[in-house]
C-alpha cells in the first residue's frame, strides 16, 4: 500500500478527482450487483460509500490527503470483498 501513499501525493489535484469518480462509480457497479443478487446490506454500504465519495470529491482531492488515502483504502477493501465473493460477474442475456 506504501506505492499508493506515494502515488496519490504525486498526483495533480484534478487527477486526484478523477480517481475518486472512478472509484465511486466502480462502488455503483458493485452496489448494483449486490443487490441483483438479493445482497441488500452490501448494496447499501456500497452505494453510500459511492455517493459519499462522490458528494466529497473535490474536497477529498484538494484537501486532507492523509484522510483521501484512507478513503481509496477503504473504497478499495469494500471492491476487493466483493469481487472475491463474486469473482464472475452477472452477464445480461436481456434483449433489447
Amino acid at each position: 500500500m506504501e506505492h499508493v501513499h506515494q502515488s496519490i501525493r504525486d498526483l495533480s489535484v484534478d487527477e486526484r478527482e478523477e480517481i475518486f469518480v472512478s472509484i465511486a462509480q466502480v462502488l455503483e457497479g458493485t452496489a448494483r450487483e449486490a443487490f441483483a443478487e438479493g445482497n441488500r446490506h452490501f448494496a447499501a454500504i456500497s452505494s453510500n460509500m459511492a455517493e459519499a465519495i462522490r458528494v466529497n470529491a473535490d474536497e477529498l482531492a484538494r484537501d486532507n490527503l492523509d484522510a483521501a488515502e484512507q478513503v481509496l483504502q477503504q473504497a478499495a477493501a469494500v471492491i476487493t470483498q466483493f469481487k472475491a465473493a463474486h469473482p464472475y460477474p452477472m452477464i445480461s442475456t436481456a434483449v433489447h
